[in-house]
Order: structure tokens, then sequence, then C-alpha cells
């Protein structure tokens, strides 16, 4: 009896504790369901009045609105202007990699020269100018064509002074070259031709050709040498310092890349240097041929029987304007015609100037 009695004892122990745990179990089933309805029930409250505050932001708005229309209205009718609308300022159109002063100029220059020609016409068709002083395109017409036929003072053809003076400028102007170059990028990559010889370049640069021609007809004589060697000097110099110019202008790190590779002294200045003052040299000639026919004049004063200055010289011991003019306009068209063919070869030499 006692046996059964303590299993009986202990069943309904067991069965009071397992009864017990079931309503624990059940009891925190419902608190997570009360919670979960809790925090439903805050959700829908919180939307509710977020819908609700809806409206009246909107008529916030709408109310604002009507204000600033009802003040433009009343500004008007007290005859004010309407306040300004704030507009973006545009933005500028975008020109690509262009830079000032890109672009034809053909044209330009067309209508330069036309320009320059009519005001000639009109000066000397209207008489605002006596034809002493500035003869008439016709008038400079015909000293062309007389020069041409060689019936001018002298009888010389107008062919033979313009083959003596290009034979004078350019045999001159390829001397100052063949040597300026050499000389300039020397000066350029030696401290010791810089030394040596910038002093005499620079002193006698600025020096007018006549001031050291008498000098030179007294050395080289009256024949066709003093007069290179005059046109010679005006050459040298510009072309001298193009050269220097631009064998400085060759970067550290170019002349360091061409030594890491195995590049002598020469290979440096010659793929180099040299192009890179390409350029400079280019600008040098260019400048340099104007000083040669500038100088031409002074060249043909001595004992010189042909050549462009030598007529204008003997014409303008005459008085004769017209044939001073007909050689002024000669001189400056082929130094032109010589300028505009620099600088065709300086775009096919040089392409990548002015692409940095």
């Amino acid at each position: 009896m006692s046996g059964r009695d303590e299993g009986l004892g202990g069943t309904a122990f067991d069965v009071a504790e397992a009864g017990a745990a079931g309503r624990d179990v059940e009891s925190s089933g419902t608190d997570r369901a009360r919670s979960e309805a809790d925090v439903e029930a805050r959700v829908e409250v919180g939307s509710r009045e977020h819908a609700a505050d809806l409206p009246r932001a909107g008529s916030t708005r709408v109310s604002t609105g009507e204000a600033t229309q009802a003040a433009a209205v009343a500004a008007g009718s007290h005859g004010a202007s309407p306040p300004a609308r704030r507009t973006t300022p545009r933005r500028r159109a975008h020109h690509g990699s262009r830079r000032p002063g890109d672009g034809p100029t053909a044209a330009l220059s067309g209508a330069s020269v036309t320009g320059l020609a009519l005001l000639w016409w009109a000066a000397t068709h209207f008489g605002w100018v006596p034809p002493l002083f500035l003869p008439a395109p016709a008038a400079v017409w015909r000293a062309f064509v007389d020069a041409w036929h060689g019936n001018l003072q002298g009888g010389v053809p107008l062919a033979e002074h313009l083959g003596w003076s290009a034979l004078r400028v350019f045999g001159a102007f390829a001397l100052a070259a063949l040597i300026g170059i050499p000389v300039g990028i020397l000066m350029g990559v030696s401290r010791v031709a810089r030394g040596l010889l910038d002093p005499p370049l620079e002193f006698y640069r600025p020096l007018p050709p006549l001031a050291y021609l008498p000098l030179v007809v007294i050395w080289f004589g009256i024949d066709e040498t003093a007069k290179i060697v005059v046109i010679f000097l005006a050459c040298f110099a510009p072309i001298a310092m193009a050269a220097r110019a631009g064998a400085r202008s060759a970067t550290r790190e170019q002349i360091a890349a061409a030594w890491s590779l195995g590049g002598s002294a020469a290979q440096v200045v010659r793929h180099v240097v040299l192009p890179a003052a390409l350029p400079e040299i280019l600008t040098g000639l260019r400048i340099a041929i104007g000083f040669g026919w500038t100088t031409l004049v002074a060249a043909e004063m001595v004992a010189a029987t042909a050549g462009l200055g030598q007529m204008v010289l003997n014409a303008s011991s005459f008085l004769r304007t017209d044939v001073v003019v007909m050689g002024i306009v000669l001189i400056g068209l082929i130094a032109w015609g010589f300028d505009l063919a620099m600088r065709a070869l300086e775009r096919r030499l040089v392409p990548w100037k002015g692409r940095g």
C-alpha cells in the first residue's frame, strides 16, 4: 500500500507541475500577443496623425502662394513692378579646345589689303595727297611696266634688279642660317660657348647697319663681298639668338630620359635639343629675312649698278616717287611671299607647335 501511495503521489505531483508549466506558457503567449497588438495600434495611430498633417501642410503652401500672388497684385495696383524672377545665369558656350586667336584669317587679310588699296586710290583720286608725295596706283603700275622693259634710268630691266637683290639677300641669309643655327645651339648647351660668344653678339646686335657700313667697306672694299657681309651681320644675330633660346626650351625630363636610354651627347642634341629648338629657329629665320630686306637698301648704296635698293635710291635722286613706291611694293611682296612659305614649312616641320 505504501509503494502504491508513493507512486500515486509522485504522479499527482508531476501532473500539477506540468499544469503550472502549461499555465506559464499560455500566459507568456498572451503577453506576446498583447505587445504585438500594442505595436500595431501605435503604428496605426502614427499613420493617421501623419495623414492628418498632410492637408494642413498643403493648405499652408497654397496660402503662401496666394499670399505671394496677392502681394504682386497689390504692388501692381500701386504702380510698382512685380518682384524680379530669379534666373540662373546661362553658361557660356563651350568651345572645346580652341585657343584665343584660332581660326582662318584669309578673308580678313583680303579685306585689309582691299581696304588699304581703296584708301590709296581715294587719297590720290580726290587730291587729298599731292602726286609728288603719293603717286596714284596707275602711275605706279606704269612705272612697273617701264622698269620691266628697261625704260627707266640706267636701262637695266627689272628682272636683273630682282636677280641681283635676291642673290645678295638670300645668299647672305643662307650663310647666316648655316653659321647662326649651330652657334646658337652651342650657346644653348654649353656654358663656355655662351660665356665667350654672348658679349660680342649682344654688343653688335643693336647697331644699325649704316653705323658699321663704312668700316665694312674699308675692310672688304666696294665689291659684292661688302654687301653680303652687311646683310649677313643683319641676319646672323636674330638667328643665333632664336637658336639659343630654342635650345634652352628642352625640358630636364626629356634630356634625362635620353641620357637614361644610353644616348650620347651628340644624340641628345640631335634628337632632343634640336627638335625642341626648331620652332624658335623657324621664327628667328622669319625675323632674319625681314632684317635682310631692310638692310638691302643700305648694302646697295656701296657702288651697286643693279638691284632694287639701287633702283629706289637712284629714283629718289630724281624725285621719281612712282618708281620709289614701286620698288617698296616689290620688296614688301617678295618678303611677304617668303614669310608665307616659312609659315607653311613651319606647319609641316613642327606640327606640334601650339598644341601642348
